[in-house]
């Protein structure tokens, strides 16, 4: 009878044990999961900031699209669109609600050409020598491109960084704090064994084993619970915002997951080795005060 209490209470423990470590892990996936997606989503907004060049009257359809090619190929070209004079002007006649042809006699929009950078080139000094390059070709007749759109766009985008950075390493020091908490209690329900295998000779490493794997084995589950309620989470996200799969991609997933597993796997194994190597250390009239 006593026997099957006591399993029942080792039981509890670890089923306790493994729920408040997966809430803990859930955190830390979280703080993981959007620190990997602000990165894409870094290069989302960034890559979506466009370059607009326009080019002279004199450059016809065709070269037009060899130039198009050519500046695809270009390092910091991520998409071109070819926009033609009838098409700038039928989105003008949209926006106006009024030809302007019909009082000028001809077609005052220029062809152009819009450039998205790739999200590296997206910066003061990168579109410096990109706009400086491209005047020098005899097909282009200016550019156009707001520079002080993608300064705010970096500052904004460092500042978010950096606070989830802060967030991210404060909230993996409360994490071990309370995991480490949790794991110690439950070694201390044991501190008696720990004392008693230690007087009849066992050995500090036969003495932690079981406890280390234990550990292990609550990380691993705790972690499995953990990456099962944020995958629910991105699945009702997706479901309510289907573009952001441009953003979560299956890499951010993926990594979110190997660290959940990995921070669940350490941080219990760490805590628990440490919790039985400090009752190993205590004399018998300590266990008693504790």
């Amino acid at each position: 009878m006593k026997r099957k209490k006591a399993r029942s209470r080792r039981g509890l423990q670890v089923v306790t044990l493994c729920i408040s470590t997966a809430m803990v892990l859930v955190l830390l996936g979280m703080v993981v999961f959007f620190v990997l997606s602000a990165r894409n989503l870094s290069a989302h907004m960034k890559e979506n900031l466009t370059m607009t060049v326009m080019l002279k009257d004199s450059v016809s359809v065709n070269d037009a699209h060899l130039f198009c090619r050519e500046l695809y190929h270009r390092p910091y070209s991520h998409d071109i669109d070819y926009i033609s004079k009838e098409q700038a002007q039928r989105e003008q006649v949209k926006e106006l609600g009024s030809d302007p042809s019909e009082f000028l006699g001809f077609n005052p929009f220029p062809a152009t050409l819009e450039v998205r950078l790739k999200a590296d080139y997206a910066c003061r000094d990168s579109l410096k020598w990109i706009v400086k390059e491209l005047k020098k070709d005899k097909r282009v007749s200016d550019l156009a491109y707001m520079e002080d759109l993608m300064d705010r766009v970096n500052v904004n985008l460092s500042r978010v960084s950096i606070v989830l950075l802060v967030l991210a390493l404060l909230l993996t020091f409360v994490s071990f704090s309370l995991i480490s908490n949790t794991v110690r209690l439950s070694v201390y329900a044991n501190r008696f064994v720990i004392h008693t295998m230690k007087l009849v000779g066992a050995s500090w490493g036969f003495i932690r084993r079981p406890f280390l794997k234990q550990a292990v084995m609550v990380g691993v589950i705790a972690a499995v619970l953990a990456i099962a309620v944020l995958g629910a989470g991105v699945y009702g996200l997706y479901l309510t915002q289907p573009g952001i799969v441009e953003i979560v991609t299956w890499e951010v997933l993926a990594l979110t997951a190997a660290a959940v597993l990995l921070f669940g796997i350490v941080i219990t194994a760490l805590c628990a080795f440490l919790a039985v190597n400090k009752f190993l250390k205590m004399k018998a009239q300590e266990l008693y005060k504790i």
